[in-house]
């Protein structure tokens, strides 16, 4: 862990329970990020899922001191704090994705999602 402040990006995106489930992640977020700001709530249809669920998607920066890795690890603690599974049911209560450390870009088919795009100008 550094001290140095790093700034990230994040997608947040559920399909089940979808209000909840992303509340709860916020919450938890607190503890891994400071000064968190979040983007408005939009509703997608799903792509190549498994099921026929709306996604309920927001985007997130915040500061961190945590390197990439370990923030991944975290996000991920949290994602199976929240119950997900990754198997064949197409079940996603929560998925968090980092899109951005600094400004090293991951997930750079995300970037390419109309709700990615007319979201990124509320933050």
């Amino acid at each position: 862990m550094s001290s140095q402040s790093h700034k990230v990006l994040l997608c947040l995106a559920s399909n089940s329970n979808q209000q909840q489930n992303m509340e709860a992640a916020r919450i938890l977020l607190r503890d891994v990020l400071n000064e968190l700001h979040y983007t408005t709530e939009h509703w997608t249809e799903p792509v190549n899922a498994l099921r026929p669920d709306q996604y309920l998607n927001q985007l997130a920066t915040g500061l961190t001191h945590l390197g990439p890795d370990e923030l991944n690890l975290r996000l991920k603690d949290i994602e199976q704090q929240l119950d997900r599974k990754h198997d064949k049911s197409g079940i996603v209560t929560i998925d968090i994705d980092l899109l951005e450390y600094d400004s090293v870009r991951y997930h750079l088919r995300d970037w390419e999602r109309d709700y990615v795009k007319d979201l990124l100008p509320e933050l």
